[in-house]
């Protein structure tokens, strides 16, 4: 069992002093200037460019990315950074599209939005199915796969992991926005910094091993030795087609699957809400340089751990209670290579990403039940102390609903060698094509009903549902010879996921055209939004930023098709 030395230790209890001592000293400063709940639970008005940007990045990239997208890379490869690369892309259309139509409106929480733009029912039941969500798919499993992180590093029982994950979470959350957002801007530096080392050491160990020290050549041999790894996009022969189905991961499910969680995402969007218009999208602009370097220290790790076991390393430290081997173990393996006190500071940035994605997430899971459930439904004459209040202890509940949930299942769900990552994507993705065609509909086309977004949003999940379990009862190699079903290894031929999204979120968009067609004939007359053309202007810096963005971007594509 691998420990930390020391000096390790040294340097992770450092990080926590600062950020700690940091989260106090913005708490105690920012305090005076609290006067209401929308300023406790979105910091409003108060985060620069560059800590909406930084706390974009360090609520999303957490164990889901350095455990699992680096398992991911170990059994997939490069094409797996089609999530980041992708991210980079959408980050640009949410903040040209999305975030203007947010601020214009005074939008502060997504049920908000679903209120304003069709009626309460719709805004309470999706309300619910975020809660579900948050805590069911996304706190669980970040939860569980950073204390198996933790774990493997440290040697700590993995029980006592999720409790102080959980703990150190809490005590950020409890600051509110303005903690998170700052403290965020050390956490994104450390986890940086600590995935930078990890992939130094990885590509200089791959060089080493055959006889080519240094990092290019490491990168050089990943790219002979694991040739098959450095393919974007896959054809219908290779055996991870089920995962990412060929083009589908540049024009079908990936790009709805990205834009719904980047765009009409409480815990992500909730960064810039308190912002005005310029600040919010030079932040989201930051975030989308950031996304292109993410797969270097997140994916390329995993590359280079398959490459070191395919040469005999690795062999039992990846290896799970089962004898089966886990990639979620890759990343960790890797880091126990690392020398004293760089080790300490891997260490303290795998901290940093967890803590960093539990607390937003948290807080955003506090925000939707304080002022779209608690004050709408429970306690409308509540007023802002409360709410804070009972946000505060949202925070709590919601965060020992996933230790038990962690504990209960999470080696079910993301053990014996499944890929973590791929999870929490399969899962969210119930969700997201129904919920995308809702807001998009709701944003740009001003016809669009209630009763058009229920259908969306309940019949798109149902919908999710029956193509997931369909080939349980049916047959379908039939479909092969179009692409749309393929071999799952089990031999039965399924419909991959990404798929499956691109096909609910066109029916749903389909389902929702026409029932608003037939409603505003009979005379129902919708909710709109204040949108005009002139929203969607940028400024001159934003462009250049933009375009240098998507260029790097479709390099990349081209370089790794």
């Amino acid at each position: 069992m691998s420990t930390l030395s020391t000096q390790d230790y040294i340097v992770f209890f450092c990080y926590f002093i600062l950020i700690v001592g940091y989260g106090l000293w913005i708490y105690r400063k920012k305090k005076k200037d609290e006067t209401s709940s929308k300023d406790y639970f979105l910091a409003e008005g108060s985060l620069t460019w560059w800590a909406i940007g930084a706390s974009l990045i360090a609520s999303n990239i957490s164990a889901e990315q350095f455990i699992g997208m680096s398992g991911s890379g170990f059994k997939l490869g490069l094409a797996i950074a089609t999530y980041e690369w992708m991210a980079a892309i959408t980050l640009i259309i949410v903040a040209v599209f999305f975030i203007p139509v947010y601020l214009k409106n005074k939008i502060f929480t997504m049920p908000q939005f679903l209120n304003q733009r069709y009626n309460g029912t719709v805004a309470m039941i999706m309300a619910v199915f975020w809660l579900l969500l948050y805590v069911v798919v996304n706190l669980m499993s970040i939860l569980y796969l950073g204390a198996l992180a933790i774990h493997g590093i440290s040697g700590l029982d993995i029980y006592l992991c999720i409790g102080l994950l959980s703990l150190f979470a809490i005590f950020i959350t409890l600051g509110g926005m303005k903690v998170i957002g700052y403290t965020d801007v050390i956490q994104v530096f450390f986890l940086i910094l600590g995935g930078l080392v990890a992939t130094y050491i990885a590509l200089d160990l791959v060089g080493e091993k055959f006889g080519q020290p240094g990092i290019l050549n490491g990168f050089k041999l990943l790219t002979t030795k694991a040739n098959d790894h450095f393919h974007m996009i896959f054809d219908k022969s290779n055996p991870n087609y089920m995962d990412l189905p060929g083009i589908s991961v540049l024009v079908g499910g990936m790009l709805i699957t990205n834009l719904n969680y980047w765009g009409c995402n409480q815990y992500i969007t909730q960064r810039a809400l308190g912002a005005d218009l310029k600040t919010a999208r030079a932040g989201i602009l930051f975030s989308a340089f950031l996304k292109l370097l993410m797969p270097l220290i997140v994916v390329i790790p995993g590359i280079a751990a398959y490459v070191l076991y395919q040469q005999g390393m690795f062999h039992t430290e990846m290896l799970d209670s089962h004898g089966i081997v886990d990639v979620n173990k890759a990343y960790p393996t890797l880091l126990n290579l690392l020398p004293t006190g760089l080790k300490g500071v891997a260490f303290a940035a795998l901290t940093a990403a967890i803590v960093a994605s539990l607390a937003g997430k948290a807080n955003s899971i506090a925000t939707i039940f304080s002022l779209d459930i608690y004050k709408k439904a429970i306690n409308k004459d509540a007023d802002d102390k409360t709410v804070v209040r009972v946000g505060k202890m949202t925070v709590v509940v919601a965060m020992v609903m996933a230790i038990i949930l962690a504990l209960v299942i999470g080696e079910r769900l993301m053990g014996e060698g499944k890929q973590g990552f791929q999870y929490i994507q399969e899962y969210t993705g119930f969700v997201s094509p129904g919920v995308f065609a809702m807001f998009l509909l709701g944003f740009f086309w001003k016809k669009t009903t209630s009763n058009a977004a229920l259908f969306s949003m309940i019949g798109g999940f149902v919908l999710s549902i029956l193509l997931k379990f369909l080939p349980g009862f049916m047959d379908l190699s039939f479909l092969y010879s179009t692409g749309w079903a393929v071999p799952n290894g089990k031999g039965v031929y399924e419909i991959p996921f990404i798929d499956r999204m691109g096909i609910v979120f066109a029916v749903c968009v389909a389902g929702m055209y026409v029932i608003s067609k037939y409603e505003t004939r009979n005379g129902v007359q919708p909710n709109g939004l204040e949108v005009d053309s002139s929203m969607f202007k940028t400024n001159a810096g934003f462009t250049v930023g933009a375009i240098i963005v998507c260029a790097i971007t479709a390099a990349l594509y081209m370089l790794f098709w």
